[in-house]
């Protein structure tokens, strides 16, 4: 027998040890990752066997030249032409206003949701409504070819010019990518698509990492404007690991809950324009519509004033936006009172109740604490401090606040009330929807009159609470 398996060697399978956090490698398996402190996180993969030359028909080679593009020599800074990036629309507003002002060609665009917020719905509108003026494919891996047409018949979309294509692997994908010569490309979703050269499971780690390096180094080598729709976890976050946030150009996250109509389209990364940018939908019987006034539907409030409600003026990426907060401070049966705050950071709550406390004068410290933001918008800046802390005074107290009165600026740990920036625009956008009196910290008190609005500017938190006696 070792005569006759003397001479053959047996190819050994490359494997390699990678957190599903950050992305690093590692040479054998440890409990913890060592660049993010994740536990647990660290698993084995399977990599395909090296070859000379790339996947078929890919043009792209083992080395995995040219990432971004073509190889070329370099350039001056100044001497790079920005007109071979023109953009063009998506076809709505808000989608474009999230995007940065449109589409890039060549630029990779991950959207990610929770199931059923409209993330299917979304893209297949917006491709639709491209191949009229472009060639445009729709890569479909979770559903059937009917089930798509069923949904664009549904929603009374053109379906006369859009190619529909259902497939999972990658080669295949790339290779009636060269053939049709999209300028935008979907693929529904990224976690089961695969290739032939790693035999792990799609969804895994190292599938969803080089199928997803293979399809951006297609779009940026071709020009093609590419989505790529990812799951989400329960808590939130894009599933898969964090390496394919780094690789595409533009992250989106599309929110929404089922008992309401309005979803939230938020950039979470964007290289081409800003992030954070909000751009809101309503899910009607004909798909996803935009909505392009959203403070209105934010500020749909109860003709009878109530105590515990406030409206604040937040900047969202590069527009103010009117949103109302409510507070409710109620007897605490517990020993423990509770601190329970939705569309809010949760500790900041915690921390301005002690600000309440130390320098305003008033114990909540055996009461339990209620705060949310309505419409389901999350509020990830300190503007809304001011607004949260009256808001709660005036549950607490059983008084209205003003109808007509809108509040904004940070809060101190020393009392102090803070500018914030852009202020002139939220003062501006307030008085558009009517608004007649606004709280503003000092630093955002304008120099000169705002028709129809008095503006009272404050720098400590006693000023504030005198304000709305």
């Amino acid at each position: 027998m070792a005569k006759w398996f003397g001479n053959l060697k047996l190819a050994k399978q490359k494997t390699a040890f990678v957190c599903n956090e950050c992305g690093s490698d590692y040479a054998k398996w440890q409990g913890q990752c060592s660049d993010c402190g994740e536990w647990n996180s660290i698993t084995e993969i399977r990599l395909g066997p090296a070859k000379g030359s790339g996947r078929a028909g890919s043009g792209v080679t083992a080395s995995r030249a040219g990432f971004a593009g073509a190889l070329s020599s370099a350039q001056v800074l100044k001497d790079i032409d920005l007109n071979d990036l023109p953009r063009f629309s998506a076809g709505a507003e808000e989608f474009d206003r999230v995007l940065g002002g449109g589409l890039v060609p060549g630029s990779s665009v991950l959207v990610g949701g929770n199931p059923g917020a409209g993330k299917s719905t979304l893209l297949l509108q917006t491709m639709c409504h491209l191949s009229q003026s472009m060639e445009g494919l729709y890569i479909t891996g979770e559903e059937s070819l009917q089930q798509v047409a069923m949904r664009a018949q549904r929603l009374q979309l053109p379906t006369e010019k859009l190619r529909l294509m259902s497939e999972t692997n990658v080669e295949t994908i790339v290779a009636a990518a060269q053939e049709f010569k999209p300028k935008v490309l979907v693929v529904d979703s990224i976690q089961v698509v695969h290739t032939d050269e790693i035999s792990s499971a799609p969804g895994s780690v190292s599938q969803v990492r080089e199928c997803a390096a293979y399809l951006t180094r297609f779009a940026k080598q071709t020009g093609t404007v590419l989505f790529l729709v990812g799951h989400v976890t329960k808590d939130g976050s894009l599933a898969g690991p964090k390496v394919l946030e780094h690789m595409i150009d533009c992250s989106i996250l599309l929110e929404g809950t089922h008992d309401s109509r309005f979803r939230t389209l938020r950039g979470q990364k964007n290289r081409f324009g800003a992030v954070n940018e909000l751009g809101v939908f309503a899910m009607t019987e004909q798909g996803m519509r935009e909505v392009k006034n959203p403070s209105a539907i934010f500020l749909d409030r109860s003709n009878e004033p109530a105590a515990g409600s406030a409206v604040m003026a937040v900047w969202e990426g590069t527009r103010p936006l009117l949103v109302e907060i409510q507070a409710l401070v109620d007897d605490s049966q517990l020993g423990n009172p509770r601190r329970v705050a939705v569309g809010l950071e949760q500790n900041r709550l915690a921390m301005l109740l002690a600000v309440l406390h130390r320098h305003g004068g008033l114990q909540v410290g055996d009461q339990d604490v209620f705060a949310n933001v309505v419409g389901g918008v999350k509020v990830l800046e300190t503007s809304a401090d001011l607004a949260l802390l009256l808001a709660i005074v005036s549950s607490f107290r059983d008084r209205q606040l003003p109808q007509d009165m809108v509040i904004f600026g940070e809060v101190g740990l020393s009392g102090e009330i803070r500018p914030v920036p852009s202020g002139q625009e939220r003062l501006s956008e307030a008085a558009k929807h009517g608004f007649k009196r606004a709280i503003v910290p000092n630093g955002n008190a304008p120099k000169g009159e705002i028709p129809g609005m008095q503006v009272i500017g404050v720098s400590k938190l006693s000023e504030a609470l005198g304000a709305v006696e």
